[in-house]
């Protein structure tokens, strides 16, 4: 028996004794627990594979999705953004952020001025290193991630971007709107 499929048997174990509890107390429908299961899961077994295949880079991957900002940014007409909107953008703290961007730097992937409108806060773009390995690596990566889905139809993938997009539209309302009822 290989370990994924003793990982499993003991998953599902769990699975079905967690299912029996909240059974016990009443809940029956778990479709949210379960979504929210299915995509914690997909998301972390993505966080491993990419922070593997990048483990020979000059960059992690949270640095590399903040090159990645940074590239979409220029690519909208803005030339540089702050410490701050990376790091909302990317849902990391400031010190991370801040760790990352040194470590960037000092790979000369990105240059940092202080911003003439605020002299208290820097502003992050690519250096021309920094746009090079991007425009080298981002189809290698597109391509990488493509793969991870090779075992999904066309169709299913389509059917899968649908879902997952109405799912966020749908947490993003409920954010919205719990947000407006604790104004009120």
């Amino acid at each position: 028996m290989t370990n994924t499929t003793t990982d499993q048997s003991a998953h599902d174990g769990h699975r079905a004794a967690f299912g029996r509890m909240l059974a016990e107390m009443g809940v029956t429908e778990t479709h949210g627990l379960e979504l929210l299961r299915l995509v914690k899961m997909c998301n972390g077994a993505y966080d491993t594979i990419l922070g593997e295949q990048m483990r020979q880079a000059t960059v992690s991957s949270p640095q590399w999705r903040l090159l990645s900002r940074l590239l979409m940014a220029e690519q909208t007409g803005e030339a540089s953004l702050t410490p701050t909107e990376l790091a909302r953008s990317q849902r990391l703290s400031k010190n991370t952020v801040s760790a990352h961007l040194r470590h960037l730097e000092e790979h000369r992937l990105i240059e940092r001025a202080i911003d003439p409108d605020d002299l208290r806060t820097f502003r992050i773009q690519l250096s021309e290193d920094g746009r090079r390995l991007m425009h080298e690596s981002l189809p290698i990566h597109i391509r990488f991630l493509n793969r991870l889905a090779d075992s999904l139809t066309a169709e299913e993938i389509g059917q899968t971007e649908i879902l997952l997009e109405k799912l966020h539209c749908s947490l993003l309302d409920w954010t919205a709107d719990n947000a407006k009822a604790k104004s009120a």
